[in-house]
């Protein structure tokens, strides 16, 4: 693994270089606002993979490529502090909430959500969400037209509210909730970085929307205080957790912490499914592909489930190109607390530094015709992104998105079903389907139309993601050993569903290996381990 050292070289201490153009007050910011994709892809194209742009008042460095994603992503909270760059969410999720919260705080509180996303209940989601998708699509006939990002925005509502937050917010309290996360999401606008409390109606909105979320909250933890069975969703966690000193999460600290799941796991996937369809509709070659994995599968009848979720290679594939392409976040921010490093360079404390997926994902070293929709580059003959923090679509290192398998699994159970069902044709023409850059989180530009038909014929042969289809050949050798990034490990605990006999995830999310020497009848285990692990913490090797 390559590591970059941070800490200061003992050679050189030049500045990044700047772009030039910047105007008088404003910066770049007019340049950067027109179209931030393309203003970064000529700064990595004008500056190499680091280079200094300015918004307003706010210096800000932008470093891509793998070499420079893993020194981004890799620096001490101390060094490079998420918290201080979302400032731009403290309306949001609140005061002392996540971002705004002291280190240590935050910590504390994001470790209580992650039993949610822990391997055991996602196992439970997939019914959840095939159920929701079939309930979406029971009355649209044989064909018909949708807009389909507003039809993914409201599925992925209904998704993630029903597998994270519980039955009040999907049932009962669904269409103001749907209301009240509409203005919170517009409240995420560009402005708010540099003026989060401007008098203006889209934020006067959003806290008047957030003020009456906390009052639903609160009638909803005095109606379950009430009750005498528990449920077992994220909005019960946060009742029942505790600080390390005892104390209990405040309704204001559980509303902003609901919210802060929402958002994880929301609007980002509703773009990316939508744009899994539009690509699967421009190319009827990928859709036919998809088609016949999902039909071997699955046959006429099979059953949607999680293990079979898991064993879709080219629909994954699939996604992972889509998401190399059109990834939701465009940039990723942290301020600079003390002066950073990165090979010659040295960006002083006080500045910003962000690192784009986009721009590192068309970087053509690493991915061949960067604008080629190709899904067979994670094939394993290929491994475009095998190399370490050149992909980068869930971030990187300890912050990387802890619900990135919740997404995985979320968008190929609405894929799966969908495509079970019907074919997808655009209606406009192909070129028609852009990205929003005028958005935070960039979706299809709206209206987004297509057209669907109900399949007359589906492959009927049922077949079944047997264990003997999809397990692995046992590679000759004496004996194996098990790495672990203890720095990437998030506690999903998946190693320990695959291979008890080798990993154990206690209740704060500590995983111990249990055998220094195993015997190699459990490679295939292991290897299947390490294939599910969300973060890539896990490293085989034989010896």
């Amino acid at each position: 693994m390559n590591t970059i050292n941070s800490e200061k070289p003992a050679s050189s201490d030049k500045a990044p270089p700047k772009m030039p153009g910047a105007l008088p007050l404003i910066g770049h910011m007019l340049d950067f606002g027109k179209n931030p994709f393309n203003y970064m892809m000529k700064l990595r194209n004008t500056l190499g993979e680091i280079g200094e742009f300015r918004m307003f008042h706010q210096r800000m460095v932008l470093m891509t490529g793998p070499e420079a994603n893993e020194a981004f992503f890799r620096a001490p909270d101390t060094q490079l502090d998420q918290s201080q760059a979302y400032k731009i969410m403290t309306p949001i999720f609140g005061k002392g909430v996540v971002f705004d919260a002291p280190p240590d705080k935050k910590d504390q509180q994001l470790k209580m959500l992650m039993p949610v996303l822990r391997d055991k209940p996602m196992r439970g989601y997939a019914q959840i969400i095939v159920a929701e998708v079939e309930q979406m699509v029971a009355d649209w006939g044989d064909s018909g037209e949708i807009d389909l990002l507003e039809f993914m925005k409201e599925l992925t509502i209904y998704t993630s509210s029903h597998c994270l937050l519980g039955n009040e917010f999907r049932y009962e309290l669904n269409e103001e909730f749907a209301k009240i996360y509409h203005d919170l999401e517009k409240g995420v606008n560009p402005l708010a970085f540099v003026f989060p409390y401007l008098p203006l109606p889209v934020f006067r909105r959003r806290d008047k929307a957030r003020a009456r979320l906390q009052e639903m909250v609160t009638g909803i933890i005095a109606k379950r205080a009430q009750k005498t069975e528990k449920s077992e969703d994220a909005f019960q966690l946060l009742i029942d957790a505790r600080y390390d000193d005892g104390s209990r999460l405040s309704p204001h600290e559980i509303t902003g912490m609901l919210i802060g799941t929402i958002f994880a796991g929301h609007h980002t996937t509703a773009g990316t499914a939508a744009w899994t369809l539009l690509e699967l509709a421009r190319r009827p070659e990928h859709m036919q592909a998809v088609l016949s994995e999902l039909d071997r599968l699955f046959g006429a009848d099979g059953e949607v489930t999680f293990r079979s979720l898991r064993e879709m290679p080219l629909l994954e594939n699939v996604i992972k190109e889509v998401l190399r392409l059109h990834p939701p976040l465009i940039f990723l921010i942290r301020k600079v607390m003390q002066d950073f490093h990165f090979k010659d360079y040295t960006v002083k404390a006080g500045k910003y530094v962000c690192t784009s997926p986009r721009v590192s994902h068309r970087i053509e070293e690493i991915f061949p015709e960067p604008e080629k929709f190709d899904p067979e580059r994670y094939t394993e003959a290929r491994q475009e992104d095998a190399k370490p923090f050149s992909w980068i679509a869930f971030g990187g290192g300890k912050h990387k998105c802890t619900g990135n398998a919740f997404a995985m699994l979320q968008l190929k159970a609405i894929i799966a079903v969908l495509l079970r069902r019907y074919t997808f044709e655009l209606t406009d023409a192909k070129d028609h389907y852009q990205d929003d850059f005028t958005q935070m989180v960039v979706q299809p530009v709206s209206p987004c139309r297509v057209r669907y038909r109900k399949r007359q014929t589906m492959c009927d042969t049922a077949t079944q993601a047997s264990e003997a289809g999809t397990a692995e050949k046992t590679p000759t050798g004496e004996s194996f050993r098990i790495v672990i990034d203890r720095e990437l490990c998030q506690g999903h605990a998946t190693c320990m569903s695959e291979a008890p006999e080798l990993f154990q995830v206690d209740d704060d999310g500590n995983l111990t290996v249990l055998q220094e020497n195993p015997a190699l009848d459990l490679l295939n285990k292991a290897k299947q381990a390490e294939k599910y692990c969300p973060t890539q913490a896990i490293k085989i090797q034989l010896k």
